[in-house]
């Protein structure tokens, strides 16, 4: 299924947060992403921070992009947070720009999911070389544990 464009309004995210880059995710001995889920979850983050929205979605957020996908970048597993949120102790906030992005939903079981909607994200962009990734911060909106919709920031004025 080919992605929607969408408008999407800047929010905040808090939570917590690991640096990497797709060279290291693709080592299992070097990933950071797959422990920072773990943490996020064992130590219950989700009810540390603020309650998340009436829709109780969990975010992923890739941030503080060096360059490209082939940089260094910021991962936070988080929730919605008001505006004037200040990050509590050990945590940090992020937030999402507001613009156009290109949303790529996948159901199944974790992490394969993920798995399977960042790789329609890479053939889209591989099959698409016109639409050009901002590479401000992108993010996973989590509805449940069988469902995400992954928004990557595009530049309007080429879609």
């Amino acid at each position: 299924m080919a992605p929607q464009a969408t408008t999407v309004a800047a929010f905040r995210v808090a939570g917590i947060a690991v640096r990497t880059t797709n060279a290291a995710e693709a080592d299992p001995a070097s990933a950071r992403i797959g422990p920072l889920w773990d943490r996020f979850f064992s130590e219950s983050w989700e009810h540390k921070l603020p309650p998340p929205g009436a829709d109780g979605r969990v975010f992923g957020v890739y941030s503080g992009y060096a360059s490209d996908h082939h940089g260094a970048f910021d991962v936070t597993a988080g929730v919605a947070a008001p505006a004037n949120h200040q990050a509590l102790q050990g945590a940090t906030t992020v937030d999402i720009e507001a613009g156009t992005y290109l949303v790529f939903e996948a159901e199944g079981q974790m992490p394969q999911l993920v798995i399977d909607a960042w790789g329609a994200v890479w053939r889209y962009f591989a099959n698409h070389p016109q639409v050009q990734r901002r590479f401000g911060t992108d993010f996973e909106a989590y509805s449940g544990p069988y469902h995400v919709a992954l928004h990557i920031g595009v530049r309007s004025d080429v879609l």
